[in-house]
């Protein structure tokens, strides 16, 4: 990940942070709509559920410039969700809702590079929750 791919990140979470009640509902439909499977593992309040999405990406996004102080938080995210029942696949039907979402909540702003950023990131943290998860299982 590169200091313009971190750049292009923050600015474009600065623009989805003003909508994020819109855009985790748009995420979860999208997440939904993806995997109906995964519907039944969100027990609960799905505003709520939201909520927690929207501040554990926007923590993500603020420690992207010192990766190596969030790894361990993202390292038990992934043991924590084995739990829940999170699969590997999961993460990718995951990714793919997380884009679509960021699409349709920066429009045009959501340039070919903008989504490369995102897509390396995601990547590079759902590999490190996977791996821990692999670890802790």
């Amino acid at each position: 990940m590169t200091p313009e791919q971190v750049q292009l990140i923050k600015t474009s979470w600065a623009q989805v942070v003003p909508i994020s009640e819109k855009a985790a509902e748009l995420f979860y439909g999208k997440l939904f709509e993806l995997d109906p499977s995964v519907e039944p593992l969100f027990k609960g309040d799905m505003t709520e559920q939201g909520q927690k999405l929207m501040k554990m990406i926007n923590t993500a996004v603020n420690g992207l410039d010192r990766l190596e102080a969030i790894v361990p938080a993202v390292q038990q995210l992934g043991v924590r969700h084995i739990a829940y029942g999170v699969k590997d696949e999961h993460y990718d039907t995951v990714g793919a809702a997380l884009l679509w979402t960021l699409d349709a909540g920066l429009g045009d702003a959501f340039t070919d590079d903008v989504k490369d950023a995102w897509a390396t990131v995601y990547g590079l943290l759902a590999d490190t929750m996977k791996a821990a998860a692999a670890q802790g299982a």
